[in-house]
């Protein structure tokens, strides 16, 4: 839904443009605005494929979550934490295996409830609930206690180790002392759910802003599941409500650069990512900067067919050395991303007793080789007893993911004899549903971290991990993992584990790196305080303002 200030607007722009924009209808949420009010204009490159905090897995959804929910904890401008729905700091047994929140008194839902204990108990518990099939409910796995086990359908939900002990108490048992334990308590897959509301709404949960409530600095309007547009507006329930200086955002969908641009020039709206050459038509300008992100990009081999030629390692290789990544980074993108010859990206995290890198330590594991990926081509045909293959590369349906798919297709079709690419480019909830279901040869896909820890990249590869849609599997790997994931004394001992893990991931070509994402972002000089994070939601507008 495009409102009417856009569409006005959209008018004197080209015909093409228009027909890129428009989805339809209007909303009178700018026109009533008044114009003393803090009101941002933003665009978004994709919709939200979900509302629901326990099925959510995409950067869309989780900035959306981030910005009108909020759990125990909040990431604050700087990426550290701050209390958000906890009281106070919780007090930990000797044995750092049970925390016990305090909740606010002055917590809230937007429908006037008050935030509870039970409302993370249910929430928790729907998520780890095998009938629910939530991708993230690896997140519990091997932290909450009997998480693994209702996982694998052993024990009943109702025995996760979460206890409301009264209103606004709540206790915790975890399985291991983990070091970043806190870090995921401010994620939306750990928000709170109003159970009351949740059932009343029955299966039109989360299907609307109308069928949510929030506890965050923000409420969602104007928003339907199928919907290209939606308006935050401030929760004056929100606890810490006077922080809020924003009263409302506008928020478009627009996958077209050139579109998004015009918008921007002719002031409809106040920030936008730029890729491509749109990037080095602004260099210079004043309201361009550069925000790193952990967000690296990859693709994905699906084994799940058995008669599938990317069984084959060899294949696996070829493909995974065959592009250009340097190439594609410069001249694709050219928004200051990064070739990755690995998974884990630069930055994040540091090996504990040495402070290195973990991505300058483990070194480049996959690299740009034409010579070598023929070989490895040549080994595979061989081994298959073929003479060519035909694959399908999916991507999403933007600007960018076309450019970025015709880019790799003519790498690989070009480097490797007897190779064809089909293009598969489709909506973004539609390419999440395929990646849900198998439904692709080869995918460009991609992750940013939830927290700052190598095991957020490497545990999703596991063979029983939930977004490990690919089929692969290997025994040592998921060893390793778990190993990793137990150890909580001997940190360097489990920093080792995780550099041997992504060493056998990335040799045995399960996924083919391909770039660690910086976004160019070109702001309006008057939009001050939007918070970008490296872990987590990208942006918080909590501390947002206009200063026009």
């Amino acid at each position: 839904m495009i409102n009417k200030k856009t569409a006005t607007l959209l008018l004197s722009l080209s015909t093409a443009f228009i027909l890129a924009a428009c989805g339809g209808g209007s909303s009178e949420t700018s026109d009533t605005a008044s114009s003393d009010q803090q009101v941002l204009n933003l665009v978004e490159t994709a919709e939200i494929p979900t509302m629901d905090s326990t099925q959510a897995t995409d950067t869309v959804a989780f900035t959306v979550l981030t910005n009108v929910n909020e759990g125990l904890y909040r990431q604050k401008e700087d990426g550290s934490l701050e209390l958000g729905m906890a009281a106070e700091e919780p007090t930990i047994s000797e044995d750092g295996l049970t925390y016990t929140f305090k909740i606010r008194e002055d917590a809230n839902w937007s429908n006037g409830d008050p935030v509870t204990a039970q409302d993370f108990v249910y929430a928790w518990k729907k998520l780890v609930d095998p009938a629910s099939a939530a991708s993230y409910s690896y997140m519990m796995d091997g932290v909450i206690a009997n998480a693994s086990e209702i996982i694998n359908g052993d024990i009943a939900a109702d025995e996760l180790g979460v206890t409301a002990v009264d209103d606004k108490t709540l206790e915790i048992q975890l399985d291991s002392n983990l070091p970043y334990f806190k870090d995921l308590l401010s994620l939306a897959m750990f928000y709170p759910q109003n159970q009351a509301f949740v059932e009343e709404q029955g299966e039109n949960y989360a299907l609307s802003s109308d069928a949510l409530v929030y506890n965050g600095p923000f409420v969602l309007e104007d928003w339907t599941a199928a919907g290209v547009s939606w308006t935050y507006a401030k929760n004056p329930d929100y606890w810490d409500a006077a922080t809020v200086a924003l009263d409302q955002i506008n928020v478009e969908v627009i996958k077209e650069t050139s579109t998004a641009l015009n918008l921007y020039d002719t002031d409809a709206t106040d920030r936008i990512l730029l890729k491509g050459e749109y990037v080095a038509q602004r260099a210079g300008d004043a309201e361009i900067h550069t925000m790193p992100t952990s967000s690296v990009f990859y693709l994905k081999f699906s084994q799940n067919d058995p008669e599938s030629p990317l069984n084959n390692e060899n294949i696996r290789k070829a493909l995974s050395m065959a592009f250009d990544k340097e190439a594609y980074s410069e001249v694709v993108l050219q928004d200051g991303s990064i070739p990755a010859n690995a998974l884990v990206p630069q930055g994040l995290a540091t090996d504990p007793e040495t402070g290195e890198d973990f991505r300058e330590q483990n070194g480049d594991l996959s690299t740009y080789d034409v010579a070598a990926a023929q070989e490895f081509w040549q080994a595979g045909l061989d081994e298959l007893g073929v003479d060519s293959i035909e694959l399908e590369l999916l991507s999403d349906d933007t600007d960018n993911s076309k450019r970025s798919s015709e880019f790799i297709q003519s790498e690989l079709v070009t480097n490797l004899p007897g190779l064809s690419i089909n293009l598969r480019n489709v909506p973004f909830k539609v390419r999440l549903a395929s990646d849900s279901s198998g439904d692709y040869d080869i995918q460009v896909a991609g992750w940013g971290a939830d927290y700052a820890d190598p095991i957020n990249f490497l545990e999703l590869f596991e063979t029983d991990n939930g977004n490990n849609t690919l089929g692969y599997s290997n025994p040592e790997y998921d060893a390793l993992i778990q190993q990793a994931r137990a150890e909580v004394t001997d940190l360097s001992a489990r920093w080792n584990l995780l550099l041997q893990a992504e060493q056998i991931l990335i040799e045995d070509a399960a996924i083919a790196p391909i770039y660690q994402r910086a976004n160019a972002v070109l702001e309006k000089d008057y939009v001050k305080g939007i918070a970008e994070h490296l872990v987590g939601a990208q942006y918080t507008y909590k501390w947002a303002s206009v200063e026009k």
